[in-house]
């Protein structure tokens, strides 16, 4: 007969209680960081699954878009990696356009434009100097005449190397004068600190000085090249190309509404946030409310409005700025938030000083809100990107007013859609670049921009 192991057991007399209790033998206690560890492969399991799920779709566009047409016929197919590579499908999407000659000359269009305007301001910092910071206007003048000299430049080169006529587009050389001078004014502020002795006098306030010497100037170059890289897309669109007009459009809807709606939101944010004045509770509650409607229930208004202005179909580009900055200053929630964060302290010590509101709101409160900027430009230039049911509604079947989503789908949608699946991959994948690369330069901001933003005011 096999023996029987009694457990070993202890024995513990509660005399309160009277009685005598038998407790077991105790088990080991677990591993603290043996349970983090677990815990943590548990979640990055998760996590690095989700990201291939979330990854394989994009994986197989880009795969297909390397998929020739010509020799692979066919959509759908039961194969992922294609039987030969080729970039039949790229050259279809830029076929009957000059768009690397065009980049060539773009570059050096922008190249030689950037260091004459560079020059330029660097000449009107020096005759700042000799005057009295009281003359204003003198600045002013003197700032807007180095501008207006590079923009001539960018004008006369496009000229001759791009062939462009600035008599057959009045329109388009102004609407670019008035970019160049407001852009421009605003990277020579920046780099030239002028006025920053107000930012000194605030406590508490550092004026962070890195761009020095060269890397100061190597800064200023690099964005005044491509504000005229940008620029020479309006100038001298590129129509020879379907694909590379819609997206031009795209390009430069994104482009306009990102500054707009930017300088929108943020003007709205900061006065909600540190102005004080009757119905402000009204207009806060009345926006929060109507938020809560989709703003789909006003597209046949809309529709309509912009058709007695002549914004739709081929003049679908400006009428779908408009509607996509109209109605910008109700997203103010996450940059009042972050405005909420920035102490008061900082607007009293300078209105003491004597800045008023607007030097309050540009030397003291943009240099702190880089994160909210930079997040607010990244969500207003995303809507339009990617937009479909506005955008295929307001050019209506005209292909001069698409964007890219709404070209891309009536290819698959109203031509061959055997055919026409892999350069619609090769589209997509053009589409998706801009908006990775944004992300990975600028996630550390949009991150900060998003949790900085998320409290309570």
């Amino acid at each position: 007969m096999a023996e029987r192991k009694i457990p070993e057991v202890d024995i513990i007399v509660d005399e309160k209680a009277g009685v005598i209790k038998e407790v077991g033998p105790q088990r080991k206690l677990r591993s603290k960081k043996g349970h983090e560890r677990r815990t943590n492969g548990a979640i990055y399991t998760v996590l690095t699954v989700m990201s291939i799920v979330w990854l394989v779709p994009f994986v197989f566009l880009v795969l297909q878009s390397f998929r020739s047409y010509k020799l692979e016929k066919g959509g759908m197919v039961d194969y992922l990696l294609p039987k030969t590579f080729s970039l039949d499908n790229y050259a279809f999407l830029f076929e009957g356009s000059n768009f690397f000659h065009w980049c060539g000359r773009a570059i050096l269009v922008g190249l030689a434009c950037a260091a004459a305007t560079v020059a330029l301001v660097c000449l009107a910092g020096k005759l700042f100097d000799r005057q009295d910071r009281g003359a204003r206007p003198a600045r002013v003048g003197i700032l807007g005449a180095c501008l207006a000299a590079g923009y001539a430049l960018l004008v006369a080169l496009t000229a001759a190397l791009q062939g462009f006529a600035p008599a057959e587009r009045p329109v388009a050389v102004l609407v670019c004068l008035m970019l160049f001078l407001a852009i421009g004014a605003i990277i020579a502020r920046v780099y030239l600190k002028q006025d920053s002795k107000l930012l000194r006098s605030i406590p508490g306030y550092v004026v962070e000085d890195r761009h020095e010497g060269a890397k100061k100037l190597a800064a200023m170059f690099a964005e005044f090249a491509l504000l005229a890289i940008i620029l020479q897309y309006i100038l001298i669109p590129m129509t020879k190309s379907q694909y590379l007009l819609w997206y031009t459009n795209t390009l430069t809807i994104a482009l306009f509404t990102a500054v707009l709606q930017t300088a929108i939101v943020l003007s709205v944010s900061y006065a909600l946030s540190r102005l004080r004045f009757r119905g402000r509770k009204l207009i806060m509650n009345a926006v929060l409310v109507l938020g809560l409607f989709p703003g789909f229930l006003t597209m046949i208004t809309l529709y309509f409005l912009l058709k007695q202005m002549g914004l739709t179909q081929s003049g679908a580009v400006p009428g779908l700025i408009l509607i996509y900055c109209a109605s910008s200053g109700m997203g103010y929630y996450i940059s009042k938030g972050f405005f909420d964060t920035i102490p008061k302290s900082l607007d009293e010590s300078a209105r003491i000083d004597g800045a008023t509101r607007f030097q309050v709101f540009m030397k003291i409160i943009m240099p702190l809100a880089k994160p909210i900027v930079i997040y607010t430009i990244l969500m207003a230039f995303m809507a339009p990107w990617g937009d479909y049911v506005f955008a295929s509604y307001v050019a209506f079947g005209d292909q001069q007013g698409y964007n890219v989503a709404v070209g891309l789908y009536n290819w698959v949608n109203t031509n061959d859609f055997q055919n026409y699946f892999t350069r619609f991959c090769a589209g997509g994948v053009l589409v998706a670049l801009p908006i990775t690369a944004l992300f990975l330069a600028l996630q550390k901001y949009y991150v900060e921009g998003v949790t900085g933003g998320a409290v309570k005011g």
